[in-house]
């Protein structure tokens, strides 16, 4: 994988650095920093401040990237394949595509699932920037304990909890949209120290996140104090809720359960209530961030601000919503009053009028762009464990009564409307076949989630699961997006399983010779 890192210590000692000041952190020793180049590694861990730095550059690179921001391949990653979104300028058609600049060019493939090894936007760089930037404070953080006497070895654990969830974090996004892909370990100091290194296989990367976050787990913080820091850095209860994604696509649902009921049980999070005017939850979640239904948040802010207003709310925006969920089949209708609304709908995931996806730009300009990236809320672990229940034990009514009853619950607190566009959303009996309590919960998510990099996700997981047993729920979804002339062809594509995840950019085949390309790009 290539890095293109030079001094990589001093940058993350710089970044983190950095981060804590913004962070309000004392910085008094702030200009006393020698140049990048003047730090080197026998210098720099030597001290418990300096071991929060590195620490607070693992979290700063979430918020950069390499030639896109991490956030924005997250967004791709998790969106364009789904149902949900298209380009902001659609071209509707097979026209030519050759006016398009090349990321718009290389966008809209992704969505036509015209996918090839020269596609930029699956350059998988920025995340093992970041793993690689965790494997520092994991391979050299132990060595502050020789040094810096008032470092306390459950202060160390605490420390490299947060670098070992974020790294196994990092691989659960890998693994989901490769497969399979090399498991980077160890630090790469400089570009000439990066290894010929095969891929793993996915029950290995899948064995790596367990270890990596049960570590957390065990050894994180329950809080550092605050609203902010507790969504913005790792806690014991950011780790299990990852496990419980991890064990959810394992279909482990006994301990995806068991992951779940720890967040729950803590009683840190909870959702708003139900009656809470939209604008107001709106404001609370995603204007303002680090709300009591937040998790794991991506801290932008002003002097870091997020790729989203491009993306999303300029003129020229590369995205907006698919026809289908402005005209109302996503989050329902009232026509005899039509103030009466799902609080997720629009005016605050997305804008009827313009189709445009409000999520990270309402009531913001290019200036004030830096809402959060939100990559678990308390919501995700209420709809896993309503999704494990369903699968523990098929056709146990006790368990889909459950599940049945999260889901209803949610939509209570959200004010979901029954009455969609075209059709209308029927709470399933608990008696009802298992695939039918278990799209009650797949489309739920599609609500709760839309425009947070999810949907893929959950098209995968749910067609995938048993062998593919459900596999018609994918190739019903990627047909109907589909261009008609090309709807077969896509059925055939996706009917090959090889074909649900990305192929390896070229530039990583160049540089690691040990690569092999995945199989059906080959």
């Amino acid at each position: 994988m290539k890095l293109n890192i030079k001094h990589i210590t001093a940058k993350v000692f710089f970044i983190g650095m950095l981060l804590l000041c913004l962070m309000g952190t004392s910085c008094k020793k702030w200009l006393e920093l020698k140049p990048e180049d003047g730090l080197i590694d026998q210098e720099y861990w030597r001290t418990k401040e300096q071991l929060k730095g590195a620490v607070m550059g693992c979290y700063a690179s979430l918020l950069g990237g390499s030639t896109m921001p991490l956030a924005k391949y997250l967004f791709i990653w998790g969106e364009l394949r789904g149902d949900m979104v298209t380009t902001g300028t659609d071209l509707g058609g097979e026209e030519n595509v050759s006016a398009l600049n090349n990321l718009r060019r290389d966008e809209l493939y992704m969505l036509r699932t015209e996918l090839s090894s020269n596609n930029s936007l699956i350059n998988w760089e920025a995340v093992y920037i970041t793993i690689n930037y965790c494997n520092d404070v994991i391979e050299n953080g132990p060595k502050v304990l020789d040094s810096d006497k008032t470092l306390t070895e459950t202060q160390l654990k605490a420390y490299l909890s947060e670098a070992y969830a974020l790294r196994g974090l990092m691989y659960f996004y890998l693994l989901r949209n490769f497969k399979e892909v090399p498991l980077k370990l160890e630090v790469t100091a400089t570009d000439k120290a990066i290894k010929q290194q095969p891929k793993n296989t996915e029950q290995e990367i899948y064995t790596q996140i367990i270890s990596d976050v049960t570590y957390a787990s065990e050894n994180a913080p329950v809080s550092y104090g605050s609203l902010a820091e507790d969504r913005g850095r790792i806690t014991k209860f950011t780790a299990f809720t990852i496990l419980a994604d991890a064990y959810l696509w394992m279909e482990d649902y006994q301990n995806c359960l068991t992951a779940c009921e720890q967040v729950i049980a803590s009683g840190r999070y909870q959702l708003f209530p139900a009656g809470t005017i939209p604008a107001n939850w709106y404001r609370d979640v995603f204007f303002d961030g680090n709300s009591v239904e937040g998790i794991f948040e991506f801290q932008f802010d002003n002097q870091k601000q997020n790729p989203f207003w491009d993306m999303f709310g300029a003129s020229s925006r590369e995205f907006k919503a698919l026809d289908w969920i402005a005209e109302g089949d996503l989050f329902g209708v009232d026509f005899n009053n039509p103030n009466n609304r799902d609080i997720r709908g629009n005016g605050t995931s997305m804008n009827e009028a313009t189709s445009g996806i409000a999520k990270y730009t309402n009531s913001r300009t290019n200036s004030t762009s830096f809402s959060h990236w939100f990559v678990y809320r308390y919501s995700d672990v209420l709809l896993m464990k309503a999704e494990a229940l369903v699968w523990l034990n098929p056709g146990d009514v006790n368990n889909a009564t459950k599940a049945i009853e999260i889901v209803d619950k949610l939509r209570f607190s959200r004010n979901a409307l029954s009455n969609l566009a075209s059709t209308s959303v029927e709470v399933p009996d608990p008696t009802a076949e298992t695939q039918e309590i278990s799209k009650y919960v797949f489309n739920e998510r599609s609500r709760e989630f839309a425009f947070e990099g999810k949907r893929w996700y959950d098209i995968l997981r749910n067609a995938k699961r048993n062998n593919y047993q459900d596999e018609k729920i994918l190739l019903d979804i990627v047909s109907a997006k589909a261009l008609p002339s090309k709807q077969q062809t896509v059925i055939n594509k996706f009917k090959d399983r090889r074909s649900h995840y990305l192929p390896i950019y070229f530039t990583e085949l160049q540089t690691n010779k040990a690569l092999v390309q995945n199989p059906f790009y080959q």
